[in-house]
């Protein structure tokens, strides 16, 4: 599932912003970005998102900004001399302006260092109920966003329920029309005296339960309310994709066997609702 997190904690001289995005993925897809001060706790960190956060392509970002006394830095004098050397040389040949060599010359790679830290144990027990805080605001955002996929679930669900009730009503007519029609065609070939009535019946009786859909009904009801019942489980994601999957058999059978267009009709707009089912599925744990 998508979703969105973010924290922010304030120690006496830096800043530091918790953010998690993630997209929807089958599986847990971690990327971590924090700065290096903190690279020792990263098992830790991965092994804490992977067992709250389950599933998705999640982005983890620890931004950290100073706010008060900037962190001690020495210069690489040698390093430096060089840079400047080489640099004059070249603007002397080039018959360049070599007024700001020594600005340009500071910004020369491992001229600037900053001395290394050691990270504060006090400042990460701060940082992790930062985290804490953050991962609890995205799975929020992750809840509210399961409670408009489960209303949507449960309208087009709804819909297929309707939909199954004008089936019902359909069917009841159709067996009569269906023998209507046989008698009918038979009777432009055969003259009616000389058809036999009993054979004809039991003829008909097998056609009618070659195209009864009477089970398929009584299927595709149960899965439905099946569907509405394990959408409160937990992880049932999985599980729901397998009953969306019953419900498409059910609904495809139905369209193949009732051999009558207004039921027919009433298959498709099924199978649309089941589509965009089968969509929000895949964003579901």
């Amino acid at each position: 599932m998508t979703g969105y997190g973010k924290s922010v904690c304030e120690l006496p001289a830096k800043k530091i912003t918790v953010e998690i995005r993630s997209l929807n993925s089958k599986q847990f897809d971690l990327n971590l970005r924090i700065p290096s001060l903190y690279r020792d706790k990263e098992s830790e960190l991965r092994s804490e998102i992977a067992k709250l956060l389950e599933r998705g392509k999640i982005d983890f970002s620890i931004f950290s900004e100073f706010t008060g006394e900037a962190a001690a830095v020495s210069i690489n004098k040698t390093l430096a001399k060089s840079y400047y050397a080489e640099l004059k040389g070249l603007a002397a040949e080039l018959q360049a302006n070599n007024s700001d060599l020594l600005a340009l010359t500071m910004k020369m790679p491992e001229v600037m260092r900053a001395e290394r830290q050691e990270l504060d144990e006090k400042e990460w027990a701060q940082l992790k109920v930062t985290i804490d805080l953050a991962i609890k605001d995205f799975q929020r955002f992750r809840g509210d966003e399961g409670k408009s996929i489960g209303e949507d679930f449960e309208k087009r669900i709804g819909f297929i329920q309707t939909s199954l009730a004008d089936v019902e009503k359909a069917d009841a007519q159709r067996v009569d029309s269906v023998r209507e029609r046989i008698r009918k065609n038979i009777s432009e070939f055969v003259d009616k005296e000389k058809i036999d009535q009993n054979r004809f019946e039991q003829e008909l009786v097998y056609y009618i339960e070659k195209i009864d859909i009477t089970e398929e009904k009584v299927r595709l009801k149960t899965h439905c309310d099946y569907y509405l019942k394990t959408m409160n489980e937990d992880s049932s994601g999985r599980k729901l994709g397998f009953i969306t999957q019953e419900i498409g058999r059910e609904i495809n059978t139905i369209g193949s066997k009732a051999n009558d267009a207004t039921i027919q009709k009433i298959v498709v707009q099924m199978k649309d609702e089941l589509e965009k089912i089968k969509e929000q599925v895949n964003n579901v744990l």
